[in-house]
C-alpha cells in the first residue's frame, strides 16, 4: 500500500502520534504501526509503499472498524446531549415567561380600574397643544435661516459663473496651443515610440537571459556534482589498486610456499613412479582398446571444434561489447569539451548579466523617483477629494435638518390625532370656522395645484442635481486613476472637472431661477397663510399630504440615486472582472502553450526510451539466444565427459582383468601406460577449454544481470516518463476544464456588462458624448506627455549608459540634476496651483491664468533645456567615436587573451582524456584480476575434487589394512596347520586337495589386492597429473601478477607525467591571468585616459552597442544551441554515472567473492597438506602389506616343499595312514573351516 493511501485511511488509529504540518509519508506509516503495537516481522517499509503479511491488512481494518465505531458513539451521545439541554432551557424560559405574563396581566388588572390612571388618560393629550405652538415657531426661525444661507449661495453661484466663462476663454486658448504642439511634436512620437519598442525588446532579453542563466547555473551545479562523485570514485579506485597490490604480494608469498610443497610432492611422486614403471608391462595388451578409445576421441574432437567455433562468436561479441565501451569513453571526451566551452560561454553571460542588472538597477531608482512624484499627486487629488466630502457633508447635514422637521411635523399629526377626542367637544366652535373655510377652498384648490406642480418640478431639478452630483464623482474617479500616471494628467483631470462644475453650475443657475420661481410663489403663499391663519387646520391637513408625498418623491428620488450608484459600481466592478478575466485567460494561455511544449518533450524523450528498450530488448534476447547455445554445448561437453569417463572406467576395469590374468601382459603395460597418458593429457586439454567455456558463460552471465538491470532502469525510467505524461495529460485537462469555467464566466460578465451598459446607454447618452470630447483632448494630452516622460527615461538611461565613457558623463548628469531640479521647481509651482485651485474655488479665475503662464513658461523653459541636451548629445557621441577606436584596441587584446584561454582549456580536455585513458588501463588490470580470481576458483574446485579423491584412497587403505592383518593371522593359523601336518604325515596326502583349493583362494585374493594397488597407481597418477597442472597454472598466474604489476607501475609512471603536465599547464594559466590583469589595469588606463577626450568616444560608443547588440544575439543562438547540447550531455552523464554505478557495485561483489575464495584456498591448502600426509602413510602401509605378501607367498611355497617331502616319506606306510587319516580329516576339516571364515570375514571388509 502506498504511502499516502495508508495515511489517509489508518492515521484515525493513531491522530495524536503525527505532528502538525508533518508530511514525510513513510514516517506517519512507521509511527502510526508503532502505535498500534504491530508486530514488526508482520509489514515491511520500502520506499514508495509499506508491505503486509497475509491478514495484517484484516486486522488493522478491524481496529479501524472499532475505532470508527467508538467515535461514532461517542458523537451521537454528544449531539443527544446538546440537544436534551437545548429542549431543557427552552423548557426553563417557558416557564418563567409564563410566570411574568401572568404577574402582568394581574397588575394590568387591578390598573384600569383605577380613579387617577382614568384621569392621567384625559389629561395627558391635552397638554402637548401648547408644545406644538413653541415647535412651530421655532420651525418657522429655522425657514428663515435657511432662506438667507440659500441667498449667500446664489451670491456665491453667480461670482463662480462669471469664473467659469473666463476659464472657458482659456481652455479655448489651450487648445488652440495643443493642436501647435501636437503637430510640433509628431516626430517626437515617432522616436518615443521606437525607443519605447527598443526597450520593451531589451527587457525581454533580459528575462529571456535571467531564465537561461538560471538554468545554466543548474546544469553547472549538476555538472560540478558529478564530477565530485567521479572524483570520489577515482580515489575509491585508487585504493583498490592498493589493496590489489598487497593481495598480489601475499599471493606471491603463498606461491613459494606452494613451490616448497610442490618440490616435496614431486620427491614422493619420484618414489611412485618407480612403483609406476612395473606397471608400464602391461600397457601392451590395452592397444586394441586404445584404437577405440582414439575413435571415441576423435568424436570428442570434433565437439571440442564446435566449442572452439562458439567460443570464435563470444569474442567477437565481446569485441563488439569494447568497440562500444570505447566509442562512450569517445563521447564522453567530446561532452567533456562542450562542457569547457559551455562554461567559457556562461562566463561571458554572465559579464553581460551583470551589466544588465546594473542597468537594472538605474531604472529602479528612476521608478522610485516616479513613484515619490505620484504619491504627491495622490495627497493632491486626496485634497480635492476631501473638500468634495465636505460639500456632500453640507448637503447631507440639509437632508437631516428636512428629515428632522419632516419628523416632527409627523409628531404633530400623532398629537394632532390624540387631539381629535376633544375636538368633538368644541365642534360647535369649529362649525362657524368650518364655513369661512369652504369660501375660501375654491381660492385654495388653485394654489394647491401649482404648488404640487412646483414640487414636481422641484423634484425634477433635485434628481438633474443628483445625476450632476453621480456625473462629479464619476469625473473625481477618472482623475484618481488618471493621476498615478504624471503630473500632467492632473492638469487635465482639473480641466474635466472644470467643464463638469460648468455643467454643473449652468444647472445650478437653471434651478436658481426656479427656486427663484418658487420663493415668490412662497412668498405669495405665505401671505396667503397670514390672511388665512383661521383656517389653518385645513391648510394643515393639505400640508401633510405634500409632505407624504414629498417623502414618497424624496424616497423614490434616494432609491434611484442609490440604484444609479449600484449600477456604476457594478459595471467598474465588471470591467475590472472582464479585465482580470482577460488577463487569467492570457497567463492561462501561456501556462497552456508551456504545458504543450513540456509535453512534446516529454513524448520525444518518451520516444528515444521506447527505442532504446527495443534496442536493449532485441540485445537481450540475442544474448538469451547465444547463452542457451552456450548451456547446450556445455551440457552436450558434460554428457561427453562422462561417456569419457565411463569409457576409462571400463578400460580400468579391463587393465584389472589382464593384470589378474597375469605373467604374458608385461610387456604391452609399457604401450598402455603411454596411452593412458596420452589420454589423460586430451582429458586435461578438454577440461581446460570446459573451464574457458564455463568462464565465457560466467561472463555472459554477468554481461546478461547488467542488461536485464538497464532494462529494468529503462523500464523504470519509461514508467516514471508515462507517468508524468499522464500528469501533464491531467493538468491539461483541469487547465481545459478551468479555462471553460473562466470562458463561461466571462461570457457572463460579458452579458451582465451589455446589460448594464444598455441600461447605461439609455440613461446617459448625453455624459457620453461630452465626455468622448473632453478624453479626447485629455488622450492627446496624455500620450503627448507620456511620450515626453518615455523621452525623458530614455535620455536619462542612455546617459547612465554612456557613464562609462569618461568624465563628461558626470558632467552631463550635472547638466540632468539641474534640469531635473528645475522641472521640481516648475512642477512645485504648478502643485501650488493647483492647491490654490482646490482651497479657494473663489480664485479659480486668476489661479487659471496664473497656470496658463506657468505653463508657457515651463514649455519654453523644456523647449531650451531639450535644445541644450541635444547639443550635450552630440558633444557625447563624438567623444564616443573616439572612445570606440581604444575600446576596439582592447577588445582585441582581450580575444588574444581568450584564445590563449581556450588553447588552455584544450590542453586541459586533452589532459583529461589521458586521464581518462588511464582509468580504462586500470579497468583493464582490474579485469585481469578478475579472471586470476577465477582460475584460482577453479584451482579449488580441483582441490576440493582431489580431497573427495584422497578421502576416497584413505577409506581403501584402510580396507586393505584390515584385510592385510586378517591375512596375517591366517598364516598363523596356516603354520599351526602345517605343524600338525608334520606330526600327521599319514593324513597329508587327504588334505593336499584341500590345501591348494587354499592356495588358489590365497592367489584371487592377492591379486584382487594387486588390482586394488594398480588403482590406486592410477589415481595417483591422476593426481600427479593434477598437481603438475596446478603448478603450471601457479606459473601462469605468477606471470599474469608480474604483468599485471608492471603494468600498474606503468600506469602510475603515466599518471605521475599526467600530473606533472597539468601543474605546468596551471603554472601557464596562471601567468596568463597574470597577463590578463596587467591587460585589464592597461585597459583602465586607458579608459582614463581616454575619459579626457571622451566627447568624440560616445558616438562610436553608439555604434559599439548597435555592434554588441547584434553579437548578443548571435550569442543568444549560441546559447539555444549550447542549452539543447547541454540537456543531451546530461543524459549521456546520468546514463554513464549509472554505468559507473553498476560497475562499482560488480567490482564490490567480485572483492568479496575474491575475498571468500583466498579463504576457501586457505582452507583448501590446508586440506591438501593433510591429504598429502594420509596419502605418504598410505604408501608406507601399501608397501608394508605388499613385503608381507611376498613373505606370505614364500612361506607358502615352503609348506607346498614340506608336503611333497611327507608325501614321499609315508607311501610305505599306508596302513597307518589309514588310521591316521580319520584323525587327520577331522583336523583337516577343521582348518578348513577355519580358513574360509577367515576368507569371508576378509571380503566383507
Amino acid at each position: 500500500m502506498i504511502y499516502s493511501e495508508f495515511k489517509q485511511r489508518y492515521s484515525i488509529l493513531a491522530p495524536n502520534v503525527i505532528p502538525e504540518g508533518f508530511v514525510d509519508g513513510r514516517q506517519v506509516t512507521e509511527k502510526i504501526l508503532e502505535a498500534t503495537n504491530l508486530d514488526k516481522s508482520l509489514y515491511q517499509c520500502g520506499n514508495t509503499k509499506v508491505f503486509f503479511k497475509a491478514g495484517t491488512l484484516a486486522s488493522l481494518e478491524d481496529m479501524r472498524d472499532e475505532k470508527l465505531s467508538r467515535i461514532l458513539s461517542l458523537f451521537q451521545a454528544d449531539i443527544r446531549g446538546y440537544l436534551m439541554r437545548r429542549q431543557y432551557k427552552k423548557l426553563q424560559d417557558q416557564r418563567v415567561a409564563l410566570t411574568l405574563i401572568q404577574r402582568n396581566i394581574r397588575k394590568y388588572l387591578l390598573l384600569r380600574t383605577w380613579s387617577w390612571w382614568k384621569l392621567y388618560t384625559k389629561i395627558k393629550p391635552m397638554l402637548n397643544i401648547a408644545r406644538q405652538e413653541e415647535e412651530m415657531k421655532k420651525a418657522a426661525e429655522e425657514l428663515a435661516k435657511l432662506k438667507e444661507d440659500y441667498e449667500k449661495l446664489e451670491k456665491v453661484r453667480k461670482e463662480l459663473e462669471e469664473q467659469n466663462v473666463t476659464i472657458l476663454q482659456q481652455k479655448n486658448d489651450l487648445f488652440l496651443q495643443l493642436q501647435t504642439e501636437q503637430d510640433s511634436l509628431a516626430e517626437a512620437e515617432e522616436k518615443v515610440s521606437n525607443l519605447v519598442l527598443q526597450r520593451q525588446d531589451m527587457e525581454s532579453r533580459i528575462k529571456e537571459l535571467e531564465g537561461r542563466l538560471a538554468e545554466e547555473e543548474e546544469n553547472s551545479a549538476n555538472l560540478g556534482n558529478v564530477k565530485s562523485q567521479l572524483a570520489a570514485e577515482i580515489e575509491e579506485l585508487k585504493k583498490d589498486v592498493e589493496d590489489l597490490e598487497s593481495s598480489l604480494q601475499k599471493a606471491e608469498q603463498e606461491k613459494q610456499t606452494k613451490d616448497n610443497q610442490i618440490r616435496t610432492l614431486q620427491n614422493e611422486i619420484a618414489q611412485q613412479d618407480e612403483a609406476i614403471g612395473k606397471l608400464n608391462k602391461e600397457k601392451k595388451a590395452l592397444e586394441e582398446q586404445n584404437k577405440r578409445t582414439q575413435e571415441a576421441l576423435q568424436a570428442e574432437e570434433d565437439k571440442v571444434n564446435q566449442l572452439n567455433k562458439l567460443k570464435a562468436k563470444l569474442e567477437s561479441t565481446l569485441d563488439e561489447m569494447e568497440a562500444n565501451l570505447a566509442r562512450e569513453q569517445k563521447t564522453r571526451a567530446d561532452v567533456e569539451k562542450a562542457k569547457r566551452k559551455l562554461e567559457g560561454d556562461l562566463k561571458a553571460t554572465q559579464e553581460t548579466v551583470d551589466d544588465l542588472e546594473r542597468v537594472k538597477r538605474d531604472m529602479e531608482e528612476q521608478l522610485k523617483r516616479k513613484e515619490s512624484e505620484i504619491a504627491n499627486l495622490n495627497s493632491k487629488s486626496e485634497d480635492d477629494q476631501n473638500l468634495i466630502a465636505q460639500l456632500q457633508r453640507k448637503i447631507k447635514e440639509l437632508q437631516t435638518r428636512i428629515q428632522e422637521l419632516e419628523e416632527d411635523l409627523e409628531a404633530e399629526r400623532a398629537a394632532r390625532a390624540k387631539a381629535e377626542k376633544a375636538r368633538h367637544q368644541v365642534e360647535s366652535e369649529l362649525e362657524e370656522v368650518v364655513e369661512r373655510l369652504e369660501e375660501q377652498d375654491g381660492a385654495n384648490a388653485a394654489q394647491v395645484d401649482l404648488v404640487k406642480k412646483r414640487e414636481s418640478e422641484l423634484m425634477k431639478l433635485k434628481r438633474d442635481l443628483e445625476d450632476a452630483r453621480i456625473q462629479n464623482e464619476q469625473a473625481v474617479a477618472a482623475m484618481r486613476k488618471k493621476q498615478t500616471d504624471a503630473m500632467s494628467e492632473v492638469a487635465d483631470q482639473l480641466d474635466q472637472a472644470n467643464k463638469a462644475k460648468t455643467k454643473a453650475e449652468k444647472e445650478r443657475n437653471e434651478l436658481k431661477a426656479e427656486v427663484d420661481d418658487l420663493h415668490a410663489q412662497l412668498e405669495s403663499l405665505t401671505k396667503a397663510k397670514m390672511n388665512s391663519e383661521k383656517a389653518g387646520k385645513a391648510i394643515e391637513v393639505q400640508l401633510q399630504e405634500v409632505t407624504a408625498q414629498l417623502e414618497e418623491t424624496t424616497r423614490n428620488m434616494a432609491e434611484e440615486s442609490a440604484g444609479k450608484a449600484r449600477s456604476s459600481q457594478e459595471n467598474a466592478e465588471l470591467q475590472r472582472q472582464l479585465e482580470e478575466a482577460e488577463s487569467q485567460l492570457n497567463q492561462l494561455n501561456k501556462v497552456k502553450q508551456q504545458l504543450t511544449s513540456q509535453l512534446e518533450e516529454a513524448r520525444n524523450n518518451y520516444e528515444e526510451e521506447s527505442k532504446m528498450r527495443n534496442k536493449l530488448n532485441s540485445e537481450v534476447r540475442n544474448l538469451n539466444a547465444d547463452l542457451d547455445s552456450l548451456r547446450e554445448s556445455l551440457e552436450e561437453e558434460q554428457s561427453g565427459k562422462s561417456d569419457l569417463q565411463r569409457q576409462l572406467q571400463k578400460l580400468q576395469g579391463e587393465l584389472q582383468q589382464l593384470r589378474s590374468k597375469g605373467g604374458g601382459g608385461d610387456v604391452r603395460s609399457e604401450e598402455l601406460d603411454e596411452l593412458k597418458r596420452r589420454l589423460n593429457a586430451k582429458i586435461q586439454e578438454l577440461e581446460g577449454e570446459l573451464e574457458n567455456s564455463r568462464s565465457k558463460c560466467g561472463q555472459l552471465e554477468k554481461t546478461k544481470a547488467r542488461l536485464q538491470g538497464e532494462l529494468e532502469d529503462m523500464s523504470i525510467d519509461v514508467e516514471r516518463a508515462n507517468g508524468l505524461a499522464s500528469q501533464l495529460e491531467r493538468k491539461q485537462a483541469n487547465f481545459n476544464r478551468t479555462l471553460a469555467e473562466w470562458q463561461k464566466k466571462f461570457a457572463d460578465a460579458q452579458a451582465e456588462l451589455e446589460n448594464s451598459n444598455r441600461d447605461a446607454r439609455a440613461q446617459s447618452t448625453e455624459i457620453l458624448r461630452l465626455k468622448a470630447q473632453l478624453e479626447e483632448a485629455n488622450d492627446q494630452m496624455e500620450t503627448v506627455r507620456r511620450e515626453n516622460k518615455n523621452l525623458s527615461d530614455e535620455i536619462h538611461d542612455l546617459t547612465e549608459q554612456l557613464g562609462e565613457g569618461g568624465r563628461n558623463v558626470h558632467e552631463v548628469d550635472k547638466a540632468r540634476r539641474r534640469l531635473e531640479a528645475e522641472k521640481e521647481e516648475l512642477q512645485a509651482a504648478l502643485e501650488e496651483a493647483e492647491a490654490a485651485l482646490e482651497q479657494e474655488e473663489a480664485k479659480l479665475q486668476r489661479a487659471q491664468l496664473e497656470m496658463a503662464q506657468v505653463r508657457q513658461e515651463v514649455d519654453r523653459r523644456l523647449a531650451e533645456k531639450e535644445e541644450e541636451f541635444e547639443a550635450t548629445r552630440k558633444n557625447h557621441q563624438r567623444a564616443l567615436e573616439s572612445q570606440q577606436a581604444s575600446l576596439e584596441a582592447e577588445t582585441k587584446g582581450k580575444a588574444e587573451a581568450i584564445r590563449l584561454k581556450k588553447k588552455l582549456e584544450q590542453d586541459i580536455s586533452e589532459l583529461e582524456v589521458g586521464l581518462d585513458a588511464a582509468n580504462r588501463a586500470k579497468s583493464e588490470h582490474e579485469k585481469t584480476v578478475k579472471k586470476f580470481q577465477q582460475d584460482i576458483h577453479d584451482l579449488q574446485s580441483q582441490l576440493e575434487d582431489q580431497q573427495r579423491a584422497c578421502d576416497e584412497m584413505r577409506e581403501q587403505y584402510q580396507a586393505a589394512d584390515r584385510r592385510a592383518n586378517m591375512l596375517s593371522g591366517e598364516i598363523e593359523e596356516l603354520r599351526t596347520a602345517l605343524e600338525q601336518a608334520e606330526r600327521g604325515r599319514k593324513m597329508a596326502e587327504s588334505e593336499r586337495a584341500e590345501t591348494a583349493d587354499r592356495v588358489s583362494e590365497i592367489s584371487t585374493q592377492c591379486s584382487s589386492l594387486n588390482a586394488q594397488k594398480r588403482k590406486l597407481e592410477a589415481d595417483l597418477a591422476a593426481m600427479q597429473a593434477d598437481l603438475e597442472e596446478a603448478a603450471n597454472d601457479a606459473k601462469q598466474a605468477d606471470e599474469r601478477a608480474k604483468k599485471a604489476t608492471a603494468d600498474c607501475a606503468r600506469v602510475f609512471e603515466e599518471i605521475r607525467q599526467e600530473q606533472e603536465h597539468t601543474k605546468q599547464a596551471e603554472k601557464a594559466r596562471k601567468q596568463f591571468e597574470a597577463q590578463v590583469k596587467e591587460l585589464q589595469i592597461r585597459l583602465e588606463e586607458s579608459e582614463s585616459g581616454a575619459s579626457k577626450t571622451g566627447k568624440k568616444a560616445i558616438s562610436k560608443m553608439e555604434q559599439r552597442i548597435r555592434e554588441l547588440e547584434g553579437e548578443l544575439e548571435a550569442e543568444q543562438r549560441r546559447h539555444g544551441e549550447t542549452q539543447k547540447n547541454l540537456r543531451k550531455v546530461d543524459r549521456r552523464m546520468k546514463e554513464l554515472t549509472m554505468q559507473s554505478e553498476e560497475d562499482k557495485k560488480n567490482h564490490d561483489r567480485m572483492q568479496e567473492l575474491v575475498e571468500k575464495l583466498q579463504g576457501k584456498i586457505t582452507t583448501y591448502k590446508r586440506q591438501v597438506e593433510e591429504a598429502e600426509e594420509i596419502a605418504a602413510i598410505n604408501l608406507a602401509k601399501y608397501r608394508k602389506i605388499q613385503h608381507e605378501i611376498e613373505d606370505a607367498e614364500e612361506r607358502a611355497d615352503q609348506a607346498e616343499q614340506a608336503l611333497q617331502k611327507l608325501r614321499a616319506k609315508n607311501r610305505s606306510s599306508v596302513s597307518m595312514s589309514r588310521g591316521a587319516s580319520v584323525v587327520s580329516g577331522n583336523n583337516g576339516q577343521a582348518a578348513r573351516g577355519r580358513i574360509q571364515s577367515s576368507v569371508t570375514r576378509t571380503e566383507e571388509h
